[in-house]
């Protein structure tokens, strides 16, 4: 379907024009004066220069027009796009727009499965790097925002009608593999992987669960800066690891098995969900290769032993370091594992378009990447290289989220105590069920934590206020989801008593909290289309609040259940149903649901 606001200004755009102006004046848009208007065009303004005449006189012609097709409308049994048009000094275009137009467009939307979202005429394929955690060390807030951001913008773009690849990219390689394998060894010395001798099959359970292996790694990482020694052996690991020794890897594939299956639960908590669960490692492949071509064909030159490419640019303002392929001693590093994966996404799913989402403080890294990658070819000249870089979430002291007791807070704590709030605050306000009650205070608590999130635009720094995201007031998660509850609780209540009225349609509104409501679901289409462009997921949030207003100030001046008016009443309840749709499909592509009941 074709946006409304699009509809609106071909109007007016085609008044313009009979008055001999051009029609790119009738450009129309939302009015900041609801108390005067719905919609205002200020082209009367803008031509003003060209055709040298006021602007109220041009303004005046083109709501002559309005006026006589609205009329010409009304004579062939039409529908006209206005109820009122207005010229008001220096030369704005006021506009009302017509009931009636207005429920024939949400009569239309309602019958649309996606909800007037009309999907991408050219589909991309686009991967989103959107993980970035590391094997064998806990999820904690510093993942939260990469993963709730990522996993939102997947869910736009694949609504938009994309095909969407979400890659959790994990980090399992380097000298973290080498210190794990290391303290291993230290207290278990006599098992099988470090026994260069053995042949037979290694053990099919891992020799240490989740949280044995989440105190491995930082009591080794610890030793290594205190004892040279231990570090040495550390790296000796990590070196016979990588050169393929046959227990170590077997070692190395355990540390994988339990840290995914730890993850996978970990963001499962967090409705996120990966269709690739790829590894740096598989990027390890591709390097040797890619190092030889970039020298041969003169990309990069070695300096003081290191193999690196110049990525700056004449028209850069600050400094952009030359990108490192390879260190003095062979090594390589995460810009060399960026570039490899690069290589791996073409070769194996040909993307248009790569979408990082990271924190915000990496965008250095990436410029380097993505310039190397287009320098060497890596890349197709018209595949997109994007760069979604998001702020830090703060506690309330502006730094950034910590524990009470001042150390990182583990992810599944958070979660955790989120839910924990929302059960309370949903046992003080009703007789529930236990059990029900912790199922939606689940659902309810991941609202508070995906829209206190989203909401803010993704690369501003923001404030994890737990009192304020766990509220049932103001623009949070947990209102958005009783607004929905109090719907779902009326259309029951509806079905229950009223066997007519489900095939019933949208009326023409009878009142201005009607007619405000319905104005807010027309702009559904456009708001999807600006996040997909944008890949802004608080301007969904913007609409589903601003909507949820609109909803609750209709319920408040309406008494729906109670109306003698049959007709009517079976038209507010399919208002009230495509309202539900609406918001039910924002928070789907925000990734938290709604519950039955609150």
């Amino acid at each position: 379907m074709k946006k409304f606001l699009d509809l609106i200004s071909a109007e007016v755009a085609s008044a313009f024009e009979a008055c001999g102006y051009e029609a790119s004046y009738g450009k129309t848009g939302i009015s900041n004066r609801p108390d005067l208007c719905e919609y205002q065009c200020n082209g009367a303004m803008a031509a003003k220069k060209k055709y040298q005449k006021a602007p109220i006189v041009i303004a005046n012609e083109v709501v002559e027009k309005l006026m006589a097709n609205m009329e010409t409308a009304r004579e062939q049994g039409m529908t006209p796009v206005f109820d009122s048009v207005e010229a008001v000094n220096p030369g704005f275009i006021n506009l009302k727009v017509s009931g009636d137009y207005l429920a024939g467009y949400l009569k239309e939307m309602a019958a649309d499965e996606n909800l007037s979202v009309e999907k991408a005429a050219q589909p991309k394929t686009i991967i989103i790097d959107y993980g970035g955690a590391n094997v064998a060390k806990p999820l904690h807030v510093g993942h939260l925002r990469s993963a709730i951001i990522g996993e939102s913008i997947k869910r736009i773009c694949r609504f938009a009608g994309h095909q969407v690849i979400g890659d959790v990219h994990l980090g399992d390689w380097g000298l973290q593999m080498g210190l794990i394998i290391t303290e291993v060894r230290h207290r278990n010395p006599d098992l099988p992987y470090f026994d260069e001798s053995f042949e037979g099959e290694y053990p099919q359970e891992a020799p240490f669960t989740i949280s044995e292996l989440e105190e491995i790694y930082p009591t080794a990482s610890a030793k290594s800066k205190e004892d040279e020694s231990y570090r040495e052996e550390a790296l000796e690991a990590t070196a016979k690891l990588q050169e393929g020794v046959r227990g170590y890897h077997a070692l190395w594939q355990h540390i994988l098995n339990v840290s995914i299956a730890d993850l996978k639960k970990n963001y499962g908590n967090l409705n996120v969900e990966f269709d690739l669960w790829k590894k740096e490692s598989d990027a390890q492949p591709y390097i040797p290769d890619m190092a030889e071509m970039m020298k041969k064909e003169g990309y990069a030159y070695e300096d003081q032993g290191a193999l690196i490419v110049d990525v700056k640019e004449e028209s850069d303002t600050k400094e952009v370091p030359p990108c490192i392929i390879l260190k003095s001693d062979g090594a390589a590093l995460y810009t060399t594992t960026d570039l490899a994966t690069i290589i791996d996404r073409v070769k194996n799913y040909d993307p248009d378009e790569i979408i990082y989402v990271v924190d915000k403080r990496q965008e250095m890294h990436f410029t380097q990447v993505f310039r190397c990658a287009r320098k060497t070819k890596l890349v197709k000249e018209d595949m997109d290289l994007k760069f979604l870089g998001f702020g830090t979430m703060n506690g309330k002291d502006g730094k950034p989220f910590k524990t009470r007791e001042g150390g990182v807070m583990r992810l599944e704590r958070l979660i955790s105590e989120i839910n924990e709030e929302m059960y309370n605050k949903i046992m003080e306000n009703h007789e529930a069920d236990p059990e029900e009650a912790r199922r939606t205070a689940k659902l309810v608590g991941l609202s508070a934590i995906k829209y206190g999130d989203l909401s803010n635009q993704a690369s501003k720094d923001y404030v994890f206020d737990v009192d304020k995201f766990t509220s049932f007031e103001g623009n949070t998660g947990p209102y958005i989801l009783y607004t929905m509850v109090r719907i779902k609780s009326i259309l029951a209540k509806y079905r229950a008593n009223t066997a007519a009225g489900e095939n019933a349609e949208i009326l023409t509104p009878a009142g201005e909290s009607e007619k405000a409501l319905m104005l807010e679901l027309t702009k559904f289409n456009s708001v999807i289309e600006q996040a997909e462009e944008e890949l802004a997921p608080h301007k969904i949030c913007s609409f589903i609040y601003d909507l949820s207003n609109a909803l609750n100030r209709f319920y408040h001046e309406t008494k729906i259940l109670s109306h003698e008016d049959a007709a009517q009443q079976a038209g507010w309840i399919a208002l009230l149903t495509l309202t539900l749709r609406v918001l039910e499909t924002g928070i789907e592509l925000l990734g938290f649901e709604a519950p039955e009941r609150m």
